[in-house]
């Protein structure tokens, strides 16, 4: 589905319904909790108030934040805030994870904890486009393209792809 071929609310819907985001600075709402701002997509797409809070306790602890859910952004760490914006992003199961500087604001351990959930994200079938400076991240990918100038000046298979 090309979406030039669509006006503004049907812009929307598509990537409401089939693109998650994840940010370096997570945007998480400061004033709700852990299971709150995972729930938003939920309450955007029209979904139960009590599915909502099921769904968003079962991804928070997917990413291991089970004990976490009534904890605001700022009494969870960087990586704790980094996990639920990745719950958050799962909420409405994307197809397509569009990931900016993922691992930007996150020290070296849980930068490769982020990067493996994306790599389990990948095996379930989700394509994932991330933008990073870090070249061990880019190593994980499948195929890492390098920009300069808005150009392409690499286009190549990682290492380990198969």
């Amino acid at each position: 589905q090309s979406m030039y071929d669509l006006d503004a609310d049907g812009r929307a819907r598509m990537r409401k319904a089939n693109i998650g985001f994840v940010f370096q600075t997570f945007n998480l709402i400061p004033y709700l909790t852990a299971q709150e701002n995972v729930q938003i997509p939920l309450y955007l797409s029209g979904t139960d108030e009590a599915d909502q809070r099921d769904r968003a306790a079962e991804l928070l602890e997917r990413v291991g934040l089970g004990d976490r859910l009534d904890h605001k952004p700022n009494e969870l760490s960087v990586g704790q805030q980094q996990r639920v914006a990745l719950a958050r992003m799962l909420a409405n199961d994307p197809a397509v994870i569009l990931a900016d500087e993922p691992t930007g604001n996150l020290d070296p351990e849980t930068s490769e904890q982020v990067i493996g959930y994306f790599e389990e994200f990948n095996r379930e079938g989700r394509t994932i486009v991330m933008v990073t400076h870090n070249p061990e991240a880019a190593e994980r990918a499948k195929r890492v393209l390098k920009l300069r100038n808005g150009r392409i000046v690499d286009d190549r298979a990682a290492l380990h792809a198969a």
